[in-house]
């Protein structure tokens, strides 16, 4: 009997409507016989909330500054809303999915990343925890990327901590040794310093790339996912959510799209 593939595909703010058919394909690759992780974002609907609660959205860097206040709906849009929105729309189309936080289990644990931030954190390890049993039952894992920060017990500041939605999908692919790693995002692919999408960058052309500083903005934590994916043996793929049916096209011998490393 052959293997199953494992696959993780991250879910980014271009595909977390019910107008694309991410939802059709993974309930598709399931019935397949598939296993897949999902690991989602979600910070358009964070900065909604925020504005609806009268919390400023502040940047640094480009980064968002998550405080004590702007935590608490990070906390709730992340593993509330947005997960059980996946989650539900999962099961509609006849899917078994179980949504989960990086908190349960201790699947993510970390530190603050940087003061200048806030509560935003930096992945230290990564727990399997409760990901085999639910694979292993038949169910999608939908998980937000809230974490656990061990450095809190005792002492100050909060035991949940927000991280990059890129980053734990790198780290959980690296950590399940998935077969692929699959980034839906909102542009075809990485694109070089003339527009045009490349259909391969290898691990030495994704650093440059950030070094130069070619690709910039969300593009970055996502070549180093893939980066750090490609590492562990994953083949990671960056790729237009917006397409219909993209993510089945990206398990096609002929994808489209950017494969990295």
């Amino acid at each position: 009997m052959a293997q199953q593939q494992m696959i993780v595909v991250k879910i980014g703010g271009s595909t977390l409507g019910a107008h694309d058919t991410t939802l059709e394909d993974l309930v598709a690759l399931q019935r397949q016989g598939t296993v897949v992780i999902v690991v989602h974002g979600g910070g358009a609907v964070i900065t909604e909330w925020l504005k609806k609660q009268g919390v400023p959205t502040r940047f640094v860097r480009g980064l968002r500054i998550t405080d004590g206040e702007s935590l608490q709906v990070v906390t709730a849009v992340l593993a509330g809303l947005v997960n059980k929105d996946l989650v539900a729309g999962l099961q509609a189309l006849g899917g078994r999915a179980v949504g989960i936080s990086g908190i349960d289990g201790g699947l993510i644990q970390g530190r603050v990343q940087d003061p200048e931030l806030g509560y935003v954190g930096e992945v230290t390890s990564f727990e399997p925890g409760p990901l085999p049993a639910l694979l292993a039952a038949g169910y999608i894992p939908v998980v937000s990327t809230l974490g656990f920060n061990p450095d809190a017990v005792g002492g100050e500041g909060p035991l949940t901590l927000n991280f990059n939605a890129d980053t734990v999908a790198g780290e959980l692919a690296a950590a399940m040794n998935a077969d692929r790693l699959i980034f839906l995002t909102d542009v075809p692919g990485v694109q070089d310093g003339t527009g045009t999408t490349m259909a391969r960058l290898t691990a030495d052309e994704a650093r440059a790339l950030v070094e130069r500083g070619t690709a910039s903005g969300g593009m970055i934590p996502k070549l180093e996912a893939c980066l750090r994916g490609a590492g562990a043996g994953v083949e990671s793929w960056i790729v237009d959510g917006r397409t219909e049916h993209m993510l089945l096209t990206a398990l096609t011998p002929t994808p489209v799209g950017t494969r990295v490393g």
